[in-house]
């Protein structure tokens, strides 16, 4: 007996080294051919990809990124991921151009991407592709371009900022009470894009009233579908919502809150309509976009989803932006008096604050804006799916099904688009010969660029002006000591913990508006 055991002992020792053997030289044929793609990228193994190095650099994932880019010559990388399609990271330009313009059909957002963020977004026009993106796209541009929407976004920010905004800031300054900015803005920003897409009045920055719950939810709802994207495991959240559990649960629950906050209103501005049986909707072209859309003869679901998707964009991006900035100019001092020079050597053209034409005026205020944005994109990454093979213009290889990614946060750290003081905030390099200097939107891809460049950019420019000049003529902002703010990259980014503030008045004058 005792020999057969032998013998068997070392049958099994021969079998597992035969074994671990085969499974050492798949890794090495595996690491091999990944390097021959791209050595650059992330180590990956066969079953898991780079689950191990995403897990160690979970809590810097932008930092690794651009450590990661920097690094490669072509400015490009290649992820796998388990559970997930392979990735190409890249932020070269050109793969950007190549992406966005060039060949822009074979790179849409994909099914992936659409179901990412398909429970809260549905079918409104950031989450669609082909005719549907085309049909809507054609509409909301008509509409995003007209005088009386631009002159009724004005409108609106002089409501919320004269009167609620500032009334906010001097009872601060009044009472050295410690002010989260970051929330603030956001109440802000939500209270205008409500005003300018549905109509509505939220009052979010009444600090008396409870937040809304469909504000609530809708914070929810961005957040756990901004999860989604960054999941270690992506097949993790398809599950939990096959079982409805946890945060998808979450999910599901908030966006049923957001959508008949939303559906509510499109009911009740169609029965006012009849109600006053004048042809509201078909007439009124000064008013929000919502009856806008509602006069084109689009169903409510469509509708609904489009608003929704504005109301997301038009909310975080901006207050994210002007968060970022505020928190740069109490680091740059210099930079906040040129731009209250600037801003005080306006005339003001109406009752309360700027007109349209005082702020394309605003040339040095855009320049910090860009900056801050170039250090701090409001969307530090954007994916598209590559629909058939493909080869970027670095030579990096597309298979069909790819994410394909671009990286506006580590593009605007690469020395070789910035120089070697990229990682400085200055604004003057925004300027040649004392003018705003054209950018290559493809370097700079903050707003998207090409076909699905964004229809808000102007929009947003003029609410972040209107705001930051109005602010810094009246106050100076001096953030709580020890506050060090830390970049969060969700759907849109945002700095964790807030930006706490002290507020004081920067004249003597104390008035409710000027």
């Amino acid at each position: 007996m005792q020999p057969n055991l032998g013998f068997a002992m070392s049958l099994f020792f021969l079998l597992s080294l035969s074994l671990w053997t085969f499974f050492f030289l798949c890794i090495c044929i595996y690491k091999s051919y990944c390097s021959s793609v791209n050595r650059f990228s992330p180590p990956s193994y066969p079953f898991i990809g780079c689950l191990i190095s995403f897990f160690k650099n979970r809590r810097r994932l932008l930092a690794w990124y651009t450590d990661l880019l920097s690094s490669s010559p072509t400015r490009t990388i290649v992820v796998h991921r388990l559970g997930s399609r392979r990735t190409v990271v890249t932020a070269n330009p050109a793969n950007v151009e190549y992406m966005l313009k060039t060949n822009f059909l074979n790179f849409p957002k994909g099914q992936p991407f659409t179901d990412i963020l398909g429970d809260l977004l549905g079918c409104g026009i950031f989450n669609v592709d082909g005719e549907l993106w085309s049909t809507q796209r054609k509409l909301a541009s008509h509409e995003f371009s007209a005088k009386s929407l631009r002159e009724f976004v004005v409108k609106a920010l002089e409501e919320e900022v004269h009167f609620r905004l500032i009334p906010l800031l001097e009872n601060a300054a009044r009472t050295n009470a410690v002010l989260d900015l970051q929330d603030v803005l956001g109440r802000l920003a939500f209270d205008t894009v409500c005003k300018v897409t549905l109509g509505s009045d939220e009052q979010c920055l009444d600090m008396s009233r409870a937040v809304p719950g469909h504000v609530k939810a809708f914070d929810t709802a961005t957040e756990v579908s901004a999860k989604r994207a960054v999941a270690p495991i992506f097949l993790a959240w398809k599950a939990k919502r096959i079982l409805n559990v946890g945060s998808e649960k979450k999910l599901k629950e908030a966006v049923h809150t957001v959508h008949t906050w939303v559906s509510d209103i499109i009911r009740n501005k169609k029965l006012t309509s009849n109600n006053n049986n004048n042809n509201t909707l078909e007439n009124d072209k000064s008013g929000d976009l919502l009856s806008r859309l509602l006069s084109a003869g689009l169903g409510d679901e469509e509708v609904r989803d489009m608003v929704v998707s504005f109301i997301m964009a038009g909310r975080d991006t901006t207050s994210a932006a002007m968060t970022w900035l505020f928190w740069l100019l109490t680091k740059h001092r210099h930079v906040e008096q040129t731009i209250v020079k600037e801003v005080s050597s306006l005339s003001k053209t109406t009752s309360l604050g700027y007109d349209y034409e005082d702020l394309k005026e605003m040339k040095f205020l855009k320049a910090c804006l860009c900056e801050s944005m170039r250090l701090y994109p409001p969307v530090a990454w954007d994916s598209k799916h590559a629909a058939a093979q493909d080869i970027l213009p670095d030579g990096t290889p597309v298979r069909k099904g790819d994410r394909v990614t671009y990286f506006p946060y580590g593009m605007g750290r690469m020395e070789e688009l910035w120089g070697k003081d990229r990682l400085e905030f200055k604004p003057e390099r925004w300027f040649e010969k004392g003018e705003l200097k054209a950018v290559n939107p493809f370097k700079f891809p903050v707003f998207q660029a090409g076909p699905r460049m964004c229809l808000g950019k102007e929009m947003a420019f003029i609410q972040m002006k209107y705001v930051v000049a109005t602010v810094l003529k009246r106050f100076e902002l001096v953030p709580v000591s020890g506050n060090v703010p830390v970049f969060v990259p969700l759907l849109t980014a945002h700095m964790a913990g807030g930006l706490q503030v002290y507020v004081t008045e920067r004249t003597a004058q104390k008035s409710s508006i000027w």
